[in-house]
């Protein structure tokens, strides 16, 4: 083959590989609202689409049974539906960038202490307050995850070992280990503690109004911003610091923005449905598998599988113990602790 054809044929693989993955993203958009519609139509009482419809957009009626519909699926269905979509793009666009980051392919957006973080604040309020509505102690619980992020990311910046991601990795397990000891003795000593954190704990979608929705998703909207925004800069950090400094990348700064990003997006989810483990770490490796390392593109595939992921994984908590429910969290943990299995074998089976 001639230099000039092969010159050819570069921008054209590279044009049909954009093409797959737009498509991609298209289809994954696509199951995300069949999946939404399904919320809405799977629980306790199972809706017909034309149910659905009229608690969605019919006007109120005297009608008791209609009446009733409304209720269930404006005030109970949509908002665990929108909560389980952002919260599950807020974790599958923070598993991929801590993994990123991190350098570390296990790595998931615990590992920054956030969910111990949101934890120890939990069952701290819950003991010294006596709160008992998650709309008092969800802002507790975010910035308890906020404080853990960034008290982490500063023992990482300081000492010989700066801005190196095994210190970032050592410095939040460090931390979370601190945290899950605290977090047991205040709730050991305190029965509601133990109660409140017990529940939260569990990682659920259900019982989240929209005077709490909203203003995560706002944190959760400037975590998305700042990811997109540090993309490039992360490909370039993944070809090691040395590289990305020669070709014009501030470390420092990068990683700051990135590290805050996390910190708003696992902070915010994991305020919102409390600590949802392995799904972070499942989407970022699906996204990787079917993008390719680049995260200008694995990153949006994460967070569409996330939300996709989470939305399922809670309809599938309402079919299997019907009528009553498994939490999400549950069955995302069900679900993803044989994928981290599969993730350790495979990887020891490589380098047999």
């Amino acid at each position: 083959m001639s230099a000039t054809a092969v010159e050819r044929s570069v921008p054209r693989g590279a044009t049909e590989a954009r093409r797959r993955r737009v498509v991609g993203l298209g289809l994954l958009v696509v199951v995300l609202l069949v999946a939404g519609a399904a919320s809405l139509a799977v629980g306790a009482r199972a809706l017909s689409p034309a149910e659905v419809w009229h608690g969605l957009f019919a006007a109120p009626q005297d009608d008791q049974r209609l009446t009733e519909i409304r209720l269930i699926v404006q005030t109970v269905r949509v908002p665990r539906t929108v909560l389980a979509i952002v919260a599950g793009i807020a974790l599958g666009v923070g598993g991929a960038l801590i993994q990123g980051y991190t350098r570390n392919p296990i790595a998931d957006t615990g590992l920054l202490g956030v969910n111990a973080g949101a934890s120890f604040a939990v069952v701290t309020v819950v003991a010294v307050f006596g709160l008992t509505s998650p709309f008092q102690y969800v802002w507790f619980a975010f910035f308890g995850a906020a404080v853990a992020g960034i008290v982490v990311f500063a023992l990482a910046s300081i000492g010989r070992g700066a801005g190196n991601p095994l210190t970032l990795a050592l410095a939040g397990q460090g931390i979370a280990v601190f945290l899950q000891a605290m977090t047991t003795a205040v709730s050991l000593s305190d029965q509601k503690s133990l109660n409140a954190v017990r529940l939260w704990n569990a990682g659920t979608v259900a019982g989240v109004k929209f005077d709490v929705i909203w203003p995560i998703t706002a944190f959760i909207a400037v975590g998305l911003v700042l990811a997109a925004v540090t993309l490039p800069a992360l490909n370039l950090l993944n070809l090691g610091d040395d590289v990305a400094r020669g070709l014009g990348v501030n470390i420092a700064l990068s990683r700051t923005v990135g590290i805050a990003a996390i910190t708003l997006l696992a902070g915010a989810a994991t305020a919102a449905c409390g600590p949802i483990a392995f799904l972070g770490l499942m989407v970022a490796h699906v996204a990787r598998y079917l993008t390719g390392p680049d995260y200008r593109w694995l990153v949006p595939y994460a967070g569409l599988l996330g939300a996709v992921v989470l939305l399922v994984c809670d309809i599938a908590g309402r079919l299997v113990v019907r009528p009553g429910e498994l939490d999400a969290g549950v069955v995302v943990a069900l679900l993803g602790a044989p994928f981290f299995a599969v993730l350790v074998w495979r990887g020891k089976f490589k380098s047999a």
